[in-house]
């Protein structure tokens, strides 16, 4: 008995300096005034809408880039080179944004900030493609 005890209390400290849980990739949800606030301090950033080509073209925020959501899958996305950038993501009500921003990091991006969606948009948008 009294050498269990010694052997227990062993794996009992041994169980304990297991490393920390590795966390899994995610992205960063952050709401307008934020996105805003970004997009005034930061120069090196991407703005996606993840809409159809034809509500792009309708408005969207100037200077963003449209990869449509539904054609985000498996393969390399050419517009979006850099999988470190900062890639703010929105689309028009916020739904595909979050779905396009989990596409986006299970692709490797790391830097990925969700915004929501343009309905939302306080600020100035443009149209044409």
């Amino acid at each position: 008995m009294k050498k269990i005890i010694p052997l227990l209390l062993s794996v009992l400290l041994l169980a304990g300096c297991a490393g920390p849980a590795v966390q899994e990739a995610s992205y960063r949800q952050i709401g307008m005034e934020e996105a805003i606030e970004i997009m005034e301090k930061e120069s090196d950033y991407i703005i996606l809408d993840v809409r159809s080509p034809a509500e792009f073209s309708e408005k969207h925020i100037p200077g963003a880039i449209n990869v449509p959501n539904e054609s985000i899958a498996s393969d390399e996305i050419a517009e979006l080179p850099d999988k470190e950038q900062l890639i703010l993501v929105y689309c028009r009500s916020g739904n595909r944004s979050k779905q396009a921003s989990e596409k986006l990091v299970k692709l490797g991006y790391t830097n990925i900030v969700e915004f929501g969606g343009i309905n939302d948009w306080p600020g100035e948008t443009v149209a044409g493609a």
